[in-house]
């Protein structure tokens, strides 16, 4: 079942329960969601709306995530559970057939005048990958979820591993306020490791949707390892290309430290998401200062701190064991990338890493 979400007002140590309302208007959702993609995710950028299929139907929203892959997004509104989930499926049978031209022609279709390799670097920071569309992924859009809907995609995704979910909006109003809160039916992370595995043809290794590693920043020939042990975090900056895949960590995943060309040096838990250097905050002799305000043995992480574009980015780790970089851990065959963070799926690296620093699985 969803997570349940209720809101409370407290006035003078009392808690007063406000009730929720189906939305004025379920158009009214499509074009908030229309006008910003981060109220499902920060990691979507919208292809269109409305989009036309070849059957003369239209697609409500059409997206595309970091790795190139579809998420057709159908809001319920009246539709019987039974119409909505038939429907969203019948496009995906028309979205799993686009190819790359096709992809980038609907963009420029509901975009006049872009593109959307520059549209897709100005969102995540790095060039639209190669291949487009090697997997899609299904959301359906309601203000309530019925038990219904409930049943039909939990045995569709249980069972059959087909990538769909729901996310259900519910209305809150009090004093001429209003409040929107969202709550996913399956985890996100769970839906896109089986539109990872669903086609058997997919060369890539399954994702275990809790490990990553993380390339640990070097900044002037220094290297900021001492620094994010003492201090426990991993950056990266210089650039969105560079900070930007430190967005796809969240609290209580898995990341390994490296060093490129030179090694494993440590393993951690995330407790906490990205953050600009300039908010980052360490205890220190029993009060919170800025990480700004401390002597660092890489200083250059501090350059640019004030330009959201340039700065370094911050993610506060738990480090649970941490080697010197004389020491970093290397067999041939490990598994190592450009990106500043990336999800560790290669098992070979995974068991050599788990073996060198003794974790318990």
């Amino acid at each position: 079942m969803p997570i349940e979400v209720a809101i409370w007002e407290v006035i003078d140590n009392s808690l007063n329960k406000l009730e929720f309302s189906r939305l004025p208007l379920e158009d009214n959702l499509h074009k908030a969601i229309k006008n910003d993609m981060s109220i499902i995710s920060d990691e979507l950028l919208l292809i269109g709306s409305e989009v036309l299929t070849v059957y003369g139907k239209r697609i409500d929203l059409l997206a595309i995530n970091i790795e190139g892959n579809i998420v057709i997004i159908e809001l319920k509104r009246d539709r019987t559970p039974r119409e909505v989930v038939a429907q969203t499926i019948d496009y995906a049978t028309w979205v799993q057939k686009l190819s790359y031209v096709e992809v980038t022609d609907l963009f420029k279709l509901n975009y006049p005048g872009k593109n959307l390799e520059t549209a897709f670097f100005d969102k995540f920071g790095t060039s639209l990958p190669e291949e487009l569309n090697k997997q899609h992924e299904m959301l359906i859009i309601c203000s309530e979820l019925d038990s219904e809907t409930e049943r039909i995609i939990n045995y569709l995704s249980e069972n059959y591993s087909v990538p769909i979910n729901a996310v259900f909006f519910r209305y809150f109003q009090k004093k001429g306020n209003e409040f929107l809160t969202r709550s996913w039916l399956i985890d996100p992370s769970e839906v896109n490791e089986k539109s990872q595995t669903l086609k058997s043809e997919s060369k890539k290794e399954p994702w275990n949707g809790k490990d990553f590693v993380g390339n640990v920043d070097v900044v002037d020939e220094v290297s900021s390892w001492e620094d994010c042990i003492k201090y426990g975090f991993i950056s990266a900056g210089g650039g969105k290309w560079y900070s930007n895949t430190l967005k796809q960590l969240f609290p209580g995943a898995r990341l390994f430290a490296m060093i490129p060309k030179v090694g494993y040096l440590g393993v951690g838990i995330v407790k906490d998401y990205v953050v600009p250097i300039s908010e980052f905050k360490i205890s220190c002799d029993g009060n919170n200062k800025l990480i700004l305000d401390m002597p660092l043995k890489c200083e250059g992480i501090k350059k640019h701190a004030d330009d959201l574009e340039k700065c370094e980015y911050l993610v506060r780790i738990d480090w649970i064991k941490t080697e010197q970089e004389s020491e970093a851990f290397w067999v041939k065959g490990l598994r190592a990338n450009q990106n500043s963070a990336f999800r560790l799926s290669n098992q070979f690296t995974l068991s050599k890493l788990i073996e060198h620093f003794k974790l318990e699985e």
